[in-house]
C-alpha cells in the first residue's frame, strides 16, 4: 500500500463532477492548486488528500457518505483494491475479536481513524460490508463477480439447504455468500488470486461462517482433495489454454474419462463431480459452446450415460460476463455406480427472457423434473425432459434451443391480428400523451440545490439504501419494491427474505432511485403497501416544499447522471450529489405534471416496442411454417 494515495486529472474531474477541461483550467488559474506528486508530464498524479482539501476550500467537493470517502482513499492508496480491502478487513476482524494486534500493514495508519469511525457506527462486520459493496461495483480493474441474482439461482438449483458447499473458483466469494444466504452450514472455496481468496475468507470470518477459502489452482493443486460435500457451485474461468492437461492426464478426478486439452470447462465439471457425495448436486456456469463442441462429445456422452448430467439451462444474455453471450448452467448429480441411469435429461431454453422473470420458472421446472426424473416434463418453447437416447446421437449436442419442440399455434392469424390492433391503438395515442413544451425565452435559468442540501433544509428526507441483514419478518405476502421493478416501471414484485435487513414502508409520493443501474432512474411511488427493497435510495419530499413528480423528473437528467455517478464509473450513483432546480411550488407542480406525462409516454413507447417485436416474430414464424400467407392484394 502506498504512503500517500494519488489521483489522476481524470479522476479529479469525476470527483468534482466536471469535465477534464475544468481541471486543466483550475491548474492554470489557481496558483494554490496542488502540484503533481508523481506520474508523467502527460498524465500527472496528485495527492488525493491535498486535492480534496483544495476542492473543499473552493466549494467544489460534493458531500460524500463516510463509506464512500473511505473507499475512495483506500482504492487510491492501493495498487490492488482487493489487497487494500483485505488489509482493512484484517484490521476489522482483529477489532471484532477484541484485538488490535491484527494490524496487517503499517502504511494503513492514515486511514485507521476513518475505519474506526465507520466501525463505531456500523460495527466491524457492517463496515466491511459497506466497503465490500463499493469494491463489488463494476469499475476499471475490478474482477467480474457473479451477480447475486445469478448466484442465488445457482444455489437454488443445487438444493443446498443446510448442507456443505464448495466453490473451487471462488473469486471474491459471491457464490459462497449466496450459499450462506440459503442456509448452508459450512462453505469452502479455492481461488487462484491470493487477494480475492483472502477477501472471501475474511467475509466468512467476519460473519462467523464455518468454512475455509484457500489460495491456489484448483485443477493443479486441489486444496480439498478427498473432501466430499453436499453441493459444488462454480463459475469457472472460460477458455483457459494452459489448465494443466499435460500433467493431469490420468488424474483420478476424471471419473468419466480423460478431459481433452481444448475442453477445460469439462475438466471443471469432472472436478466438481469428484467432490460430491453420492446424490449431491453441482451447478456450473458454462459458455454455450461446451454443449456442442466436437472435442467434448465423448465426455458429454459419458456424463449422460452414467446419469451424472441432469440438466442444461440456457440463460438470457447479459446475466454475467461476458455479457453479450447467453451462458448456460449445467446441473450435475453424483450418481451411484450401481444405480440405473435416468432415462431423461432436462433442457431449458430461457435465453429469450429476463432472469428476474424466468428464474422462478427455471427453478419450478427443475424441481418438478428432479421429483420425477423419468416423467414427461414439457413446456412448449421453454423446457423439455428429453430422452437420453435421443441426445446420444452423432453430435451429442445439448444446446437447449435445438431440442425444443416448435410452439404450435402461436403464429395464428387471429393472434397476429390482435397484436397488430393493440400496437396500432398504442401508436395512435402517442401524440396526445407527449406533453406540449416550448423553448424558454431567456434560455436556461434558475439556481440549483443538491439533494444533500435539500435534505439539510428539510425539503426532503433521504432514507436507505436498505442494508442486508436479519430483521423481524414482515407479514407474509408483503411485497418489496426491487431495483428491477423500478427500472421496468412496474409494481413491487419482491418478497422479504433472510437477507432483508430493514423494513421501510413506502408511501404515495415517495421517490425511489436505484444505487446501481445502467442509467440514473427515478420513479414516483403511486400505491401504498410495499417495502423499500435493497440497493434503492428513498427520497421522501416534504409536500409543502417539493413536488414529487418535479423531483423525480429533475433527478433523471443526463447532467445528474454525470454529476451523481461515482468515481469508479457511471453505474453507481450517489444521489446526494444530484442537483434540483430551485422553483416555486406552483412552478414545480406545472413541471411535475409534464414529467408525469413524459413517464406515461415512455411506458407507452416501451410497450409499443415490445408489441412491435412480437408482431415481427409472429409474422415471420407464421410465414415460414405456412400458417400465414402473403395477401396478394397488397
Amino acid at each position: 500500500m502506498q504512503e500517500n494515495p494519488t489521483i489522476t486529472a481524470a479522476e479529479i474531474a469525476r470527483l468534482a463532477g466536471v469535465g477534464r477541461a475544468a481541471v486543466s483550467n483550475w491548474r492554470k488559474r489557481h496558483p494554490d492548486f496542488p502540484a503533481p506528486v508523481g506520474g508523467t508530464t502527460a498524465s500527472p498524479e496528485f495527492d488525493l488528500i491535498q486535492v480534496e482539501q483544495w476542492l473543499r476550500t473552493q466549494g467544489k467537493l460534493p458531500e460524500l457518505a463516510a463509506a464512500d470517502r473511505l473507499w475512495r482513499h483506500l482504492a487510491a492508496a492501493s495498487d490492488s483494491p482487493a489487497a487494500g480491502l483485505a488489509a482493512v478487513g484484517a484490521f476489522l476482524l482483529a477489532r471484532q475479536r477484541g484485538s488490535r494486534s491484527g494490524h496487517p500493514d503499517a502504511q494503513l495508519a492514515p486511514l485507521l481513524p476513518d475505519v474506526d469511525a465507520l466501525a463505531d457506527e456500523l460495527g466491524p462486520q457492517g463496515a466491511f460490508d459497506e466497503l465490500w459493496q463499493r469494491f463489488s461495483a463494476p469499475g476499471p480493474g475490478r474482477p467480474f463477480a457473479t451477480p447475486d441474482d445469478l448466484a442465488d439461482l445457482m444455489i437454488g438449483l443445487a438444493s443446498v439447504g443446510g448442507g456443505s458447499v464448495l466453490d473451487p473458483a471462488a473469486g471474491s466469494g459471491a457464490i459462497l455468500r449466496a450459499a450462506v444466504r440459503a442456509g448452508s452450514t459450512s462453505v469452502y472455496g479455492q481461488e487462484l488470486d491470493e487477494d480475492l481468496a483472502r477477501l472471501a475468507g475474511l467475509w466468512l470470518a467476519l460473519h462467523d461462517v464455518p468454512g475455509e477459502v484457500s489460495a491456489g489452482d484448483s485443477l493443479r493443486a486441489d486444496a480439498f482433495a478427498g473432501r466430499a460435500v453436499d453441493a459444488v457451485v462454480c463459475h469457472p474461468p472460460f477458455g483457459a489454454t494452459n489448465w494443466g492437461d499435460d500433467e493431469l492426464g490420468h488424474d483420478p478426478r476424471w471419473i468419466v474419462g480423460t478431459t481433452p486439452r481444448t475442453e477445460p470447462e469439462l475438466a471443471w465439471a469432472q472436478h466438481a463431480l469428484a467432490h460430491l457425495r453420492v446424490g449431491g448436486h453441482a451447478v456450473l456456469l458454462m459458455p454455450p459452446t461446451v454443449a456442442s463442441r466436437r472435442a467434448g462429445k465423448r465426455i458429454r456422452g459419458e456424463l449422460l450415460r452414467r446419469g451424472h448430467l441432469r440438466a442444461v439451462i440456457a440463460l438470457p444474455p447479459g446475466v454475467a460476463a461476458p455479457h453479450g453471450v447467453p451462458l448456460h448452467l449445467w446441473v450435475l448429480r453424483r450418481a451411484a455406480t450401481d444405480a440405473p441411469p435416468p432415462a431423461r435429461a432436462l433442457l431449458i431454453d430461457a435465453a429469450g427472457g429476463d432472469l428476474t422473470d424466468t428464474a422462478p420458472r427455471m427453478l419450478a421446472a427443475w424441481r418438478a423434473f428432479a421429483a420425477a426424473p423419468d416423467g414427461d416434463v414439457e413446456e412448449a418453447g421453454f423446457a423439455r425432459a428429453v430422452p437420453v437416447i435421443e441426445l446420444l446421437d452423432e453430435e451429442v449436442d445439448l444446446t437447449p434451443a435445438r431440442r425444443q419442440p416448435a410452439v404450435v399455434g402461436e403464429a395464428s392469424g387471429e393472434h397476429l391480428v390482435r397484436t397488430r390492433e393493440r400496437l396500432a391503438a398504442i401508436v395512435g395515442e402517442l401524440p396526445a400523451l407527449l406533453p406540449q413544451v416550448t423553448p424558454a425565452p431567456d434560455g436556461p435559468e434558475g439556481l440549483f440545490l443538491t439533494v444533500g442540501e435539500l435534505a439539510k433544509t428539510g425539503a426532503l428526507q433521504l432514507i436507505g439504501p436498505v442494508r442486508a441483514g436479519t430483521s423481524t419478518p414482515a407479514p407474509d405476502g408483503t411485497p418489496v419494491l426491487t431495483v428491477q421493478d423500478v427500472l421496468a416501471g412496474v409494481e413491487a414484485s419482491g418478497r422479504v427474505d433472510d437477507r432483508f435487513g430493514q423494513e421501510i414502508p413506502l408511501a404515495v409520493g415517495d421517490v425511489v432511485v436505484p444505487v446501481i443501474a445502467r442509467q440514473l432512474t427515478a420513479r414516483v411511488v403511486t400505491t401504498e403497501g410495499a417495502l423499500l427493497g435493497r440497493n434503492l435510495y428513498l427520497l421522501r419530499p416534504n409536500p409543502a416544499a417539493l413536488d414529487a413528480w418535479f423531483l423525480a423528473g429533475q433527478l433523471r437528467t443526463s447532467a445528474n447522471e454525470k454529476q451523481a455517478s461515482s468515481l469508479s464509473g457511471t453505474l453507481r450513483f450517489d444521489i446526494r450529489r444530484a442537483q434540483v432546480r430551485r422553483l416555486s411550488l406552483d412552478e414545480q407542480r406545472t413541471h411535475g405534471d409534464a414529467f408525469r406525462r413524459l413517464e406515461v409516454f415512455e411506458t407507452a413507447v416501451r410497450e409499443a416496442a415490445v408489441l412491435g417485436a412480437e408482431l415481427v416474430q409472429l409474422a415471420a414464424d407464421g410465414l415460414a411454417r405456412g400458417v400465414l400467407r402473403p395477401d396478394a392484394d397488397i
